[in-house]
């Protein structure tokens, strides 16, 4: 019964951050280790998901970071791959190497093993990072609740971080357009510009 409501979730989640970004004109990219392309399929499950969601990346190992999200070699050398440095670069990444509006990562323990010192099954770091600069994180441990079920908590969670990031003040496309058109003003009447310049300054 649980993991009918999960589903429900996860499904409703994935509608609501849809229509979202549509009403916004957002697009969207994932970038997933633990998850294995799971928020992607979340995604692409909802019919008509083509115009929001632009692409996942499943990076899995270490390399994959690297190669294509730009992970560099000293955060995970430093951090490792399961920390809020990495998510945060591999968030970034996707939203770069993409070109889209949002972003979110997820690189996590799902079990049952891999656990190390300070890092135990169950916990998965999470970045979300939107165009206009925004980058949110969070750490989740869920515990030894079993690999499917720390995987679909991982899926939620991830939707609900671009929910936020959705919902927020983002005004970068508005604001570029806004900038062409006024450079392109300016460039069409160079002339004027220049007579204006050159009037003499009124007599007192």
């Amino acid at each position: 019964m649980d993991g009918e409501r999960q589903i429900g979730s996860v499904s409703a989640l994935a509608r609501s951050l849809l229509d979202l970004c549509r009403m916004r004109k957002f697009t969207l990219a994932t970038a997933e280790s633990c998850t294995g392309g799971l928020v992607a399929g979340a995604l692409t499950d909802v019919p008509g998901s083509s115009d929001v969601v632009d692409r996942g990346f499943v990076t899995y190992s270490n390399d994959a970071k690297r190669t294509m999200l730009g992970v560099s070699t000293t955060t995970l050398a430093t951090f490792g791959a399961v920390s809020k440095e990495t998510a945060t670069q591999m968030a970034i990444g996707a939203l770069e190497r993409a070109g889209v509006d949002l972003a979110v990562s997820i690189t996590g323990i799902a079990g049952p093993g891999g656990a190390t010192p300070g890092k135990p099954v169950g916990l998965v770091h999470f970045a979300a990072a939107a165009r206009d600069g925004r980058i949110i994180h969070r750490e989740q441990r869920f515990g030894a609740i079993g690999r499917s079920a720390v995987r679909e908590r991982s899926v939620i969670e991830a939707l609900r971080m671009l929910i936020e990031l959705a919902r927020g003040p983002q005004q970068i496309k508005p604001q570029r357009e806004a900038a062409t058109r006024l450079r392109h003003r300016v460039a069409r009447s160079p002339r004027r510009h220049a007579v204006k310049r050159r009037r003499p300054p009124p007599r007192g």
